[in-house]
């Protein structure tokens, strides 16, 4: 209950803490009862209150899945769904949820004539509540979440557009003689499709208890890792901190740390972080210390020191879309255009040979460099 009160307030905790501890069955219980208070006290009863969960479970999160898996290139659809179905159900009829409650109390204090106006605005507050519930359940980025919840839409339409033989089939699927046999015949299927919210869960919670350890510098980190990932960056900072404060040769949470300092424009504080990661181990994370300890100094105007660390990177990994660009940069700004057109071609090219899987991170340095040679 404070997760669903906290998803109308505070969104981005509450989506995190719903990964962490949420479960599918009250939400369920959350959106159905929402779904009853607004059809009862509010527009009466056009559509049965257990409707909307219906098609969030069986369109919605489907399709936010697949148009998922298309922009964000997170995995196949098979894995991504095995693994991220229950999450996101869990997330998304949580949103529902929390919007249809501000949705109802909302109605008590306006005319009628403006309950269509406010039902326009919680549908685009759970569209908000989406883009949170995606960005933490998939990892990507604030622009691949937005195209993800504003194309969501796309199969609910398809849906409503078919929605005679829809309506029947989804009454055919609630009927509890269909759940009984679909429950006998399908449920290790249905348990599989919420393994990975189970596994998530489980693993956080040994982190937890790991972390209780005032000595296990590793569990810090990792417990910064997933706070990295969700963008809750102040979290993921405290947790990396207490890390090399329990280990200050903890090479990988000094570079997060810089890696985080760089993204937020701290620029002297990833300076430093990454000068340390370069003294502790100079070929860390495959040597990537020095593309990112070149991007720093190009930012910071220092172009022969960017040079000298990208000239390295480039050298050990000639294949890394990114550090092939910073290296075009560099040498674009020093003046050597043919050189630096090199770089990114090389930059296209890496990213045109790289694993499916790889072009998800690779595309926007590939576009970047094309842009590139555009003006060089």
């Amino acid at each position: 209950m404070r997760l669903l009160l906290a998803a109308i307030f505070r969104p981005p905790v509450a989506f995190s803490g719903i990964l962490d501890r949420g479960s599918l069955l009250f939400a369920s219980c959350a959106a159905l009862a929402a779904g009853f208070a607004e059809t009862h006290l509010v527009s009466g009863p056009p559509i049965a209150f257990y409707m909307p969960l219906l098609v969030l479970a069986g369109v919605y999160v489907p399709g936010v899945l697949l148009i998922a898996t298309l922009l964000g290139r997170i995995g196949s659809v098979g894995v991504v769904f095995q693994r991220d179905y229950a999450t996101l159900l869990t997330s998304a009829a949580m949103a529902w949820a929390a919007a249809q409650i501000v949705y109802v109390a909302g109605a008590v204090f306006v005319p009628e004539s403006a309950l269509l106006p406010l039902y326009i605005g919680v549908q685009l507050y759970f569209g908000a509540l989406m883009f949170f519930a995606v960005r933490m359940t998939f990892g990507v980025g604030s622009g691949t979440a937005v195209a993800i919840v504003a194309l969501s839409w796309i199969p609910v339409v398809a849906a409503g557009l078919l929605w005679a033989p829809l309506s029947f089939l989804l009454r055919l699927l609630a009927s509890p003689f269909f759940l009984f046999y679909a429950w006998y015949y399908l449920s290790g299927e249905v348990r599989n499709l919420g393994s990975g919210l189970r596994q998530g869960q489980n693993f956080r919670r040994m982190l937890d208890a790991a972390a209780l350890n005032p000595h296990d510098a590793d569990a810090q980190y990792q417990l910064g890792l997933i706070y990295q990932q969700r963008r809750r960056y102040s979290d993921a900072i405290a947790r990396f901190e207490n890390a090399v404060r329990i280990d200050p040769t903890e090479a990988d949470a000094h570079f997060q740390l810089g890696r985080i300092a760089r993204e937020q424009g701290r620029l002297p504080d990833a300076l430093i972080r990454f000068e340390t990661v370069l003294k502790l181990d100079d070929r860390h994370s495959s040597s990537e210390v020095h593309r990112e300890l070149g991007a720093t100094y190009l930012a910071l105007n220092r172009v022969e020191d960017a040079r000298r660390e990208l000239e390295i990177y480039t050298d050990r990994r000639p294949y890394d879309p990114e550090g092939q660009f910073y290296f075009g940069e560099v040498l674009e700004q020093l003046g050597e255009k043919e050189a630096a057109r090199t770089a990114y071609a090389a930059a296209v090219e890496a990213d045109r040979t790289a694993p499916r899987y790889r072009r998800r991170f690779t595309a926007r340095w590939s576009r970047a460099a094309q842009k590139q040679l555009r003006k060089v």
